[in-house]
């Protein structure tokens, strides 16, 4: 029996390991990411940098035709959410007390700019709906390659330049534009926040990172295998899975932090 007669639901296992290893590839670099988001208060700065890498990339496929090489529709993807982050630099350093507003404004004028763009091309609503939701399931291995070798440079740069201000808007926005190339924008945001905000209450470092990263890879495990089973949207039932695996961590971790402390009350 071949790879292609395996069944998962709807799905041959083909299909499906592709966008297994594009989940892991997301979280490979979105846990860490997450984390320092939530410690810098700048919690929707995914969602605006991952509309300006859409931006980008539908610009570049505006210019130059549907079938540019994929690898322009990354650069364009690329300088806009760089462009996008040192412009965030700059205003976080004028005046850090309204970084969260101008991200708020960025997401505005980006999502309605695709929005605007969009609007006569026939094809403009799947345009749309491929952004914000992703389209996981047919990520090709082509792009998995290139996703993987984005990642482990990200990883050894957000390794070696840990601590330095300037270089986690740099590294943060070009691994949300890998990732929304893969994964959308819903999608995105999901894996950056919910393991992270599930876990924000463990103190040790490496004790969250672990369960940060249990969180995200369960509840992708479960979207993929649902959405192959009930056939339904693969994105946004990831997000819902994330969501439920997030709430279950959160307060398994509070259960089992709490016992030691019954145990030693009952004992007196």
């Amino acid at each position: 029996m071949t790879l292609q007669n395996v069944m998962i639901g709807e799905l041959p296992v083909d299909i499906l390991l592709p966008a297994i290893c594009a989940g892991l590839l997301v979280i490979a670099t979105h846990i860490p990411l997450g984390t320092q988001v939530l410690q810098r208060g700048i919690i929707f700065i995914d969602l605006a940098i991952a509309q300006v890498a859409g931006l980008g990339a539908y610009l570049v496929t505006m210019l130059l035709g549907k079938e540019v090489d994929a690898i322009w529709v990354q650069c364009g993807a690329v300088s806009l959410a760089l462009f996008a982050a040192w412009m965030l630099v700059v205003t976080e350093r004028l005046s850090a007390r309204y970084q969260e507003p101008i991200i708020g404004i960025v997401f505005a004028l980006s999502a309605t700019a695709v929005i605007l763009l969009l609007a006569k091309d026939p094809q403009g609503g799947q345009h749309l709906s491929d952004l914000l939701a992703g389209q996981i399931l047919w990520i090709s291995r082509t792009q998995i390659l290139y996703s993987a070798a984005a990642t482990l440079a990200l990883l050894l740069a957000m390794y070696f330049l840990r601590g330095r201000r300037g270089a986690f808007y740099s590294l943060f926005a070009i691994a949300i534009t890998v990732s929304v190339q893969l994964v959308g924008v819903y999608l995105v945001f999901a894996t950056l926040i919910i393991p992270a905000l599930a876990t924000v209450s463990i103190l040790s470092v490496k004790m969250r990172m672990f369960s940060s990263y249990a969180t995200a890879i369960v509840g992708y495990g479960i979207g993929l295998i649902g959405s192959a089973w009930f056939d339904l949207p693969t994105g946004p039932l990831i997000v819902w899975t994330l969501a439920g695996t997030g709430v279950l961590s959160y307060y398994l971790y509070r259960y089992f932090a709490a016992s030691p402390a019954r145990d030693q009350t009952n004992d007196r």
